[in-house]
């Protein structure tokens, strides 16, 4: 007699992942192929029904009916046996959905995103996981039917890889993230214990989704902007249309970090992509001397406590900026300047490097970091997506620092 399958071997766990998920057909086919040593094997069959297939109304039967028809084909085409129970799965799903149920418009699913941590990794050592960390997220049946923010694009789940991969850099710190989709990479950072989260989406029905998610996943949330002696520890929701955002909508956020996922896209969205940045992330709004002098710890004159001028401290050697740390101008104590994390697929090279040189004219300071600042792959069962193929951008506001001292100094 066959000995049954561990659920605990990768390519089990992967198999109820990439089907959980809702990967293509042909990815589901290859990880059962791979937990049959090649082949669809009986004991592969058994493991795919009782781990998969045995509770259907937990997902979307048109899908679970197009991944049965490749299965059962694929098994019969191998001269294999095929469990009755699949057939009679398959012949119940032949009675009851039609094939053009599969194209319906808006259609939304129950998609579960799940994160899978290898281990003795070092860089999770300090984040108390468990091995697989499940969300599940109602989303469009596809990025072509039901809106694109419905939708989970590629760079949201690279986004997540790298918070899940890098707690340290989002752990304690208010993060804001523009254009927050299905809310997964809000979900990531609750998880990794930001100190506040802050989603926010220009469409209201994407929006309106957002929300349900966060619900979906026991997550308390806000409405409306916070408000400083409001509870840290739960995620706002904001209604943020790129192209009618103001300061005095964004000023009481004073993110430490700034995310976005799939943002430069839209040409015609690039201009208020760019000032929404710039409000998030300049947020020394020096309009004097004295501003500009607390930046470096200086008194209004330019000179240190003890009365001595030290204008050389007070300006980068190298470049003339003020980059990572400045006064906020509240109790006296420095800390770091915002930093945006914007991930990206290039589409169109022309919409990029118009992004860039918006970028630049708005004196943002832009550096991939796609090379030195990688995630972890906890999404090794998806086929769909390729963690390679998206850029890591790191945008700082950048400081020129410009003094006019007069003839008396």
């Amino acid at each position: 007699m066959e000995q049954e399958l561990d659920p605990s071997l990768p390519c089990c766990v992967d198999m109820v992942s990439a089907i959980l998920a809702m990967e293509p057909s042909e990815c589901l086919i290859s990880h059962a192929r791979a937990c049959g040593g090649g082949s669809i094997t009986e004991q592969v069959q058994k493991f795919i029904w009782e781990h998969c297939l045995s509770t259907p109304d937990d997902f979307y039967a048109p899908y679970l009916k197009n991944f049965l028809k490749k299965l059962i084909t694929q098994v019969e085409l191998d001269h294999g046996y095929v469990l009755d129970q699949l057939y009679e799965l398959y012949a119940q799903y032949m009675t009851s959905f039609k094939d053009d149920s599969l194209g319906k418009r808006d259609a939304r699913i129950c998609k579960r995103i799940s994160f899978i941590f290898p281990d003795g990794c070092s860089e999770l050592q300090s984040f108390p996981l468990s091995k697989v960390l499940v969300f599940p997220l109602q989303s469009s049946l596809n990025m072509l039917e039901g809106g694109t923010g419905c939708s989970i694009w590629p760079s949201s789940l690279f986004l997540s890889e790298l918070i899940l991969s890098h707690p340290e850099l989002f752990s304690k710190k208010s993060c804001f993230e523009i254009g927050s989709g299905v809310g997964l990479v809000g979900l990531c950072l609750a998880h990794a214990k930001a100190s506040k989260v802050i989603l926010s989406d220009g469409d209201l029905s994407t929006l309106a989704n957002m929300k349900f998610n966060l619900e979906l996943n026991h997550l308390n949330m806000e409405t409306d902007m916070p408000q400083r002696n409001e509870d840290p520890s739960m995620v706002k929701c904001l209604y943020l249309p790129w192209e009618s955002a103001s300061e005095s909508q964004l000023e009481d956020s004073m993110p430490d970090v700034v995310l976005g996922a799939d943002v430069i896209y839209d040409p015609v969205c690039l201009p208020h992509l760019v000032r929404v940045l710039t409000i998030l992330l300049n947020q020394m709004k020096f309009d004097s001397c004295r501003q500009h002098a607390s930046c470096m710890g200086l008194s209004p004159n330019g000179k240190h406590e003890n009365g001595e001028h030290n204008y050389e401290d007070a300006i980068d050697r190298s470049d003339g900026r003020c980059e990572t740390i400045y006064n906020d101008g509240t109790n006296g104590w420095s800390k770091e300047a915002p930093v945006a994390y914007i991930a990206c697929v290039i589409r169109n090279i022309e919409t990029y490097n118009y992004f860039l040189s918006l970028g630049n004219q708005a004196n943002l300071d832009i550096r991939d970091l796609t090379d030195s600042l990688k995630p972890v792959n906890l999404l090794r069962y998806m086929q769909s997506y390729n963690q390679a193929g998206v850029r890591l951008l790191r945008i700082t506001y950048s400081h020129t620092i410009r003094w006019a001292f007069s003839a008396t100094h």
